[in-house]
């Protein structure tokens, strides 16, 4: 019955409009811009290219990207799990199709920002935009967007159709995948097309934010770092047998050349003279761990080569933005949600640089004794100091200190030991549903002078910043068998970080680079790509792990005061090798028969 009151009352109003204003069907709409409009208003045109930027999602949705790599857990599954299972398949994407960070990546998504694109790219000559300074900045925009969302998808499905002009109704839409290599080609050229027209720095505070000449060139040293990494070169060694291994990888290419580009596109940025190492102010006695935790609690800083910034209202949605809500303990009305692996955490070195190891007594005993700095500017940990409790908890913990362990108490009333939960373990008293599996917390990107259940912090995400190209810089180094150049680069980062140079050479060099990167760069959304490009997925795709922390009874029935740490497995996961690239999904391949599926999913 409602619905048809709903359809009398809207046919009586149009009637009534009709017979009083016989052109109101001459009227544009109020909700939304005509095709010419757009194309005739500047103002409108650079809202169409803002509206492009929505392609390339952020890093703080609620399901982090690092809950379907090696660094961490999400506490609540919600079909993670099928992913670090290696369980996708073309028919069921799990939350690759769910969640905003990777839905957002995902084939269907990514193509239609590009068709918008390539729409602008085929209207904005044409366009009465008089500035023509304004017209060769949203053009480089363009030309710089165009490339990330070609690269994302390059990243997770290997060759894709390059499509450049905007399908219309009825038109014939199967295309071939190309090559991973003419991929690499065209991404390559677009962000030249970029960084010839976007400017180093926008002195107009109201473009903060935009693309840069530094972001098109950082991107394309991250482009073509992947390009000459391993997975591109080795399709026999996980896709035996593929009839179509160039659209997974190079087919007979010159490595050498290809990790000399790669050194080149890094050495362009560095050479912009924009950006340096985040480094404490002079005479301020900031620690390195402060220096590394505030490097993303600002606004700004030398870092930043393209961010992505928020306001309090941003992504109102429950999984859309607020870091600080999302990854807070439980024991401070926080989610929880994306929860460090143990071997996340057992990655970081002692401060005098030698490896952690739960072998070690001495390590073993007190574990988070004597870490680097970036570890306690990253994790929260037993008895970690942390913010002030909310004020329904405070009178149990006065002090602010993480509370993941359980104590043994004597009950002389029933003759036996009682357990008592911290007030963040998954059975505190605060909120027993949202505790960690790993017994760990996140702490990196998480104002702590922000109360996270009433106030959203806003600081901004960050897509690249300079030390990453200082990393792919050393890692192209590495490649090219330039070991002392490398480690000039990988010792300036450590020095940073308060930690001594390393030495080694040869494959121990490798991993120590790789782990240098695992830390500085951990949930920057890197590990998920790494572990693929340098195929060591298999290796690092074991169950999850987490710590059981106790304090157990004295032989005179009083609790210890010194923890006892346990590792332990907390999730099932597995790898395998058709995982290294995701699937083409189903539907899309029903509605193109051109396209070829990846390998392994057949």
């Amino acid at each position: 019955m409602k619905k048809i009151a709903h359809i009398i009352t809207i046919y009586f109003l149009l009637f009534f409009s009709s017979s009083c204003n016989t052109d109101f069907l001459d009227k544009a709409p109020l909700d939304q811009y005509s095709e010419a409009a757009v194309w005739n208003d500047p103002a409108l045109i650079q809202a169409f290219v803002n509206s492009i930027y929505f392609g390339i999602p952020h890093g703080f949705s609620n399901i982090m990207m690092a809950s379907i790599s090696d660094e961490s857990m999400y506490n609540g599954d919600f079909g993670s799990s099928n992913v670090t299972k290696s369980l996708v398949t073309p028919s069921d994407y799990s939350i690759w199709n769910t969640y905003n960070r990777q839905e957002g990546m995902i084939w269907e998504n990514e193509y239609k920002y590009i068709r918008a694109a390539n729409i602008f790219m085929g209207r904005i000559q044409a366009a009465p935009v008089d500035d023509a300074a304004m017209r060769t900045r949203l053009t480089g925009e363009v030309h710089f967007l165009r490339a990330y969302l070609y690269f994302n998808l390059l990243s997770i499905y290997g060759g894709v159709p390059i499509v450049t002009e905007a399908y219309g109704l009825g038109e014939n839409y199967e295309v071939k995948r190309n090559t991973f290599e003419e991929c690499v080609k065209f991404i390559s050229e677009e962000l030249d097309k970029a960084a010839s027209m976007l400017p180093a720095v926008y002195s107009d505070a109201a473009l903060k934010g935009r693309a840069t000449k530094g972001a098109a060139l950082g991107l394309k040293a991250r482009l073509l770092l992947y390009a000459a990494s391993d997975l591109y070169h080795n399709q026999s060694k996980w896709a035996t047998g593929y009839a179509n291994p160039e659209l997974v990888g190079y087919v007979g290419a010159n490595r050498t050349a290809l990790w000399e580009s790669a050194k080149a596109a890094c050495k362009a940025v560095m050479d912009l003279g924009v950006y340096s190492m985040y480094k404490p102010v002079p005479g301020t006695g900031e620690s390195a761990a402060d220096n590394y935790a505030e490097m993303f609690l600002t606004k700004e800083n030398s870092e930043d080569i393209f961010v992505r910034f928020f306001l309090p209202k941003t992504d109102e949605e429950w999984d859309g933005y607020n870091p600080g809500l999302y990854n807070n303990p439980n024991g401070y009305h926080g989610w929880g949600s994306n929860t460090p692996l143990g071997q996340l955490v057992d990655s970081y070195e002692m401060k005098d640089g030698t490896k952690f190891s739960w072998a070690n007594p001495e390590h073993a005993k007190d574990p988070y004794k004597n870490r680097e700095p970036r570890f306690y500017a990253s994790i929260l940990y037993e008895g970690a100091p942390w913010r002030k409790r909310p004020s329904d908890v405070i009178a149990s913990d006065p002090v602010g200190i993480i509370q993941v362990g359980f104590w043994e108490r004597w009950n002389a009333t029933t003759s036996q030991t009682d357990v008592i939960p911290g007030l963040d373990t998954r059975k505190g008293p605060i909120e027993d549903w949202n505790g960690t599996y790993t017994g760990y917390y996140l702490r990196k990107f998480v104002d702590p002078k922000i109360d996270a259940q009433y106030v959203k912090q806003d600081w901004p995400w960050r897509y690249m910043r300079y030390t990453e190209i200082l990393l792919n810089y050393a890692e192209a180094c590495i490649g090219l068998g330039q070991e002392t150049e490398a480690k000039t680069y990988i010792n300036m980062i450590r020095k940073r970080a308060g930690m001594p140079d390393i030495t080694e050479t040869g494959a121990a060099l490798v991993e120590r680079y790789r782990n240098e990167r695992k830390i500085e760069l951990a949930y920057e959304d890197h590990r998920y790509f790494d572990v693929r490009r340098w195929m060591i997925a298999g290796s690092t795709f074991g169950h999850a792990k987490g710590v059981d922390v106790r304090y157990p009874l004295n032989a005179d029935r009083t609790t210890a005061t010194k923890p006892v740490y346990k590792v332990i497995e907390v999730q099932e996961r597995g790898w395998r090798d058709r995982h290294y690239l995701l699937p083409i999904k189903l539907d899309e391949m029903n509605r193109n028969k051109l396209l070829i599926q990846n390998p392994l999913y057949d």
